[in-house]
């Protein structure tokens, strides 16, 4: 089973909902969550066993915000996504094998070899590559809005960040600039209580969500552990981007369940604090959600989630087999000789607006 197919596993007899969201949305949204926590899971023992270069970093507890957000935007969109954002990927289209092949550093992964770890982004499926030094990706996003502003297009930008952004100056002429020029780009910050070490109480005195105001556009604070929330949100902040509305902060608030690497042991973290959001991990609360409110079979929910970890086992053993890539390339495509437009969006597409168009 592929991504775009999880509705395969959803009890038809159940009739759909006469919401934004249909069964079969419901059923691509938790494979996308299941599918992210289960393929970080393989890429961190694969660090473990000295197969992964360098560091590694994901995005545990944090899956509803990415599949969330990520769901709600067109083909045609740009997304700007960083190292905690795996499902973003996922729902645009690249696959498993890619992203563990690009961790590993393989001729297969994302970016061909060139970088070993979550420097990546594919332009014929609108995801710009990621920029490390946050929130450097905040201008990127607005500098893409303003383009299709300026060509008259009608097609939005989003870009990911967490909460210790906002406490650096880049950040803040993002925001201006997208208010003044009333940009179709959605903000997304991802609100997982520390930046590195620094908890929320010693990284700025107004919560960031309040500021948008400042900077002349919407604030709006939603459960990031609630992938339909994110959705919801995402989807009305783009449409109002696409109407001329300009931009919105969506704040989700959220708990980064491990460290901030691989390298990280958390020891500045209270116990407590992790154990009360343990008790809110987004994949369990949507798997039960999915049969308490929305007449899935349990057995369902669970042959999504096997499918899942299946499909990230065989996922892994391909990209375990890729080839390591040709020194001699390895100054191919580093720098741009020619412009060219990003990609249409025109490859394989599972997201909720081409699967409402199509119905």
């Amino acid at each position: 089973m592929t991504l775009s197919d999880a509705s395969a596993v959803v009890d038809a007899d159940v009739a759909l909902e006469p919401a934004l969201l249909t069964h079969e949305d419901r059923a691509r949204l938790l494979t996308y969550m299941a599918t992210m926590r289960s393929a970080e899971e393989r890429a961190l023992s694969l660090y473990k066993q000295g197969k992964v270069p360098g560091s590694f970093y994901d995005g545990r507890g944090e899956e509803a915000i990415s599949v969330g957000a990520a769901f709600a935007l067109a083909p045609r969109d740009r997304l700007c996504i960083l190292h905690r954002d795996l499902g973003a990927h996922f729902v645009r289209g690249v696959t498993v094998e890619r992203y563990l092949a690009n961790y590993m550093g393989r001729a297969d992964g994302v970016t061909g070899g060139k970088d070993g770890n979550m420097h990546f982004g594919d332009r014929g499926l609108g995801c710009v590559g990621m920029v490390s030094m946050l929130p450097d990706m905040a201008l990127v996003a607005g500098g893409i809005a303003l383009a299709m502003k300026m060509r008259g297009e009608d097609r939005v930008a989003m870009t990911f960040f967490g909460e210790g952004s906002t406490a650096n100056g880049q950040w803040h002429e993002a925001m201006n600039l997208a208010g003044v020029q009333r940009l179709p780009v959605v903000f997304v910050l991802e609100n997982n209580r520390f930046a590195y070490s620094t908890p929320n109480e010693l990284e700025f005195a107004v919560e960031p969500v309040r500021r948008a105001a400042g900077y002349g556009f919407p604030g709006v604070e939603v459960d990031g552990n609630d992938v339909e929330a994110v959705f919801v949100a995402a989807h009305a902040a783009a449409e109002r981007a696409r109407a001329g509305g300009g931009p919105t902060l969506i704040e989700c608030q959220t708990m980064r369940m491990h460290g901030h690497g691989a390298h990280d042991d958390m020891g500045y973290v209270p116990p407590e604090l992790l154990a009360e959001w343990e008790a809110r991990d987004p994949v369990e609360r949507y798997a039960a959600r999915l049969v308490a409110d929305f007449g899935f079979a349990a057995a369902a929910v669970e042959a999504i989630r096997e499918e899942a970890r299946a499909l990230v086992a065989a996922a892994a053993e391909r990209a375990l087999a890729s080839p390591l890539p040709d020194p001699a390339l390895a100054r191919e495509g580093v720098f741009a000789e020619r412009w060219e437009p990003l990609g249409d969006g025109a490859a394989p597409w599972s997201g909720w607006a081409e699967g409402r168009a199509a119905r």
